[in-house]
């Protein structure tokens, strides 16, 4: 018998307007004709698990692991605006990080499952890194890599498409929630 495992994950990036709510798009010329909002500034997208996220995963399954997990505290995530999709298997930081504030650690308590153990879904791992209003103002915001810390040494588990690409304003807080399901069959 042989059985299939896979590594998948969805990247779902939020910005928060300063009243709470989220943050909108400009409307389009239907929307505007009609007199609709813009879409919300909500992004689901797949990512890649890199092929350092490969050599990473199978040395955390060892008996006595050699790198560095990604926990909170030493998890990072960091974001860009260099989305190109030539080469996402081999990205090891993203193509055009932003500026001082690209890396963020990841929120207390995190990662976490995404359910208890012997239940549907607690083969999902949840990340989380949270920019406050105030700590960043970029548009185009196209990409998005988990890191295993914040040096030149740090290992990229997942890099990610943000798309469609976002505009975080001075007063807006941004939210990056990555999901990594492992499955079998």
């Amino acid at each position: 018998m042989r059985s299939k495992y896979r590594i998948k994950g969805t990247v779902r990036v939020c910005v928060i307007a300063p009243d709470g709510s989220v943050k909108r798009h400009e409307p389009g010329w239907l929307r505007r004709l009609l007199g609709l909002p813009g879409k919300p500034m909500v992004s689901a997208h797949h990512n890649t698990i890199t092929r350092q996220g490969e050599g990473l995963i199978t040395d955390l399954l060892l008996g006595a692991p050699t790198q560095t997990k990604i926990t909170g505290g030493v998890g990072y995530m960091q974001i860009g605006t260099g989305w190109t999709g030539n080469s996402p298997k081999t990205n090891t930081r993203c193509n055009t990080p932003l500026a001082s504030y690209a890396m963020k650690v990841l929120d207390a308590g995190y990662p976490v499952a995404s359910a208890a153990f012997g239940s549907t879904g607690d083969n999902i791992l949840r990340y989380r890194a949270s920019y406050a209003a105030g700590t960043i103002a970029a548009s185009g915001i196209n990409e998005a890599c988990l890191l295993n810390g914040n040096t030149a040494a740090a290992i990229s588990l997942a890099y990610a498409q943000i798309t469609p690409a976002v505009t975080v304003g001075s007063l807006d807080s941004l939210q990056i929630d990555w999901d990594v399901t492992f499955t079998g069959s």
